[in-house]
């Protein structure tokens, strides 16, 4: 029974991995695990993906994945994303509400006591050059270790045309 309960975040990811493969708009997803479901503050996950039409929008979104006892409601985030000339493009501090503050809630979909969320991070965004971007995130909560989080990610993806 213990084994299977180690084996949920695989088919979780796996499960997130398959819904996905069917997305046309996505350019880009990527997730990097943290040793022992900790975000270290030293630990400044970087995610390095291409652009070839300049033309196209872009929705950037940020995934989390964290457990029941992770210890806060919300988690902040900073990114900096950088162009293929490694000029910042941009750089700002997202708050990401995991949990509802008055309730307890987890938001997010989940399996037992694991919760995964997506957050539309940069919307309609235009990148100026084709090449490589480099995106990189800093856990912002003002503790070095956070507990709890086992995951964090980037998605890329064509942004929808806007409605007339």
């Amino acid at each position: 029974m213990l084994k299977l309960f180690r084996l949920l975040p695989a088919f979780g990811l796996a499960f997130t991995l398959l819904l996905t493969a069917c997305d046309q708009n996505q350019v880009y997803e990527k997730n990097i695990d943290f040793d022992k479901y900790t975000w270290s503050v030293r630990q400044k996950p970087a995610f390095t993906f291409d652009i070839a039409d300049t033309t196209q929008r872009y929705d950037v979104y940020f995934n989390i994945r964290n457990a029941s006892d992770y210890g806060y409601y919300n988690l902040y985030v900073k990114h900096t994303l950088t162009d293929p000339a490694n000029k910042q493009v941009s750089q700002l501090l997202h708050q990401m509400l995991l949990m509802d503050a008055q309730t307890g809630e987890p938001r997010g979909k989940g399996t037992g006591d694991i919760y995964d969320h997506q957050f539309l991070a940069l919307p309609n965004q235009k990148f100026q050059r084709a090449g490589t971007y480099k995106i990189v995130l800093e856990q912002y909560m003002r503790q070095d270790q956070l507990p709890g989080l086992m995951a964090v990610g980037v998605r890329v993806a064509k942004a929808a045309a806007p409605q007339p």
